[in-house]
């Protein structure tokens, strides 16, 4: 069921799925919302309650203003806190991973476990910085015109998925928000140095074919949680790997989940 709530002026739209079972927050990737996890709703229904949070300026929560990840973080916790749920596991894809790293830093008492598909701890690397602000401004000057369109699909999605849908929802995306989502993107802080302080089962899965960020990431994250086993690289997979590669995701988060949560 879709719902809203507003915690500390902000407006928080998610989507809970419902059922008795443990709690499994799903996070989703930049310029995506909480429908990108359908191929785990469909395998996962029935076993969990999952809780699909639309992040500040996607989906329908609005972003009034600049924020960061440990805001987004908040947020995210806030949604719990409205729930009357203390603790869940969290899987976050790209972006989602970003935030699921910060809630297990500002509460670890409240995860359970951690599933990190396609992420990164680290701050983003000068030239993705410079691409990204150039993207932005061509956003914002000419609007989304289909070679950008075109450009983001293939960059996020690769080049198996039909994006029909997803290039309308980015089309149909407000301008007027870019440069605040942007931003928050490129200036985010470094935290494998923290990753040590994570201290929960965790899964690390990446695409070998993802074009945002290389192996060496996902492997620096396995590498730095205590409880992460070597990461897991599916071949061929794109960088918004539970969309994209549903299959050989779900292959490994169902069994880490029934271990784990």
């Amino acid at each position: 069921m879709a719902s809203t709530t507003t915690a500390n002026g902000q407006e928080l739209h998610y989507v809970d799925h419902g059922g008795s079972g443990p709690v499994v927050v799903l996070l989703h990737s930049f310029f995506m919302d909480a429908t990108m996890f359908a191929p785990q709703v469909a395998a996962f229904g029935a076993d969990y309650r999952l809780i699909a949070v639309n992040q500040r300026g996607h989906g329908d929560t609005p972003a009034t203003g600049p924020f960061d990840y440990w805001d987004s973080a908040r947020d995210v916790l806030d949604v719990l806190d409205h729930l009357g749920i203390e603790r869940a596991a969290f899987v976050g894809c790209s972006q989602g991973g970003f935030v699921a790293l910060r809630i297990a830093l500002l509460a670890p008492e409240r995860v359970i476990a951690l599933a990190a598909l396609g992420t990164s701890a680290a701050a983003e690397v000068p030239v993705m910085v410079t691409n990204y602000r150039q993207m932005a401004a061509n956003w914002i000057d000419m609007g989304p015109i289909l070679p950008l369109v075109d450009m983001l699909a293939a960059i996020c999605l690769g080049g198996e998925l039909d994006a029909t849908e997803w290039k309308a929802k980015w089309r149909a995306h407000p301008i007027d928000n870019i440069d605040v989502l942007v931003n928050a993107l490129i200036d985010r802080d470094d935290i494998v140095g923290r990753l040590g302080e994570i201290d929960v089962p965790a899964l690390v899965m990446h695409g070998s074919a993802d074009l945002c960020y290389p192996m060496e990431r996902a492997r620096e994250l396995a590498d730095g949680l205590p409880k992460c086993e070597a990461a897991i690289i599916v071949e061929g997979g794109a960088h918004f790997l539970s969309l994209t590669n549903p299959d050989a995701v779900n292959t490994h988060l169902g069994p880490f989940l029934r271990a784990n949560v």
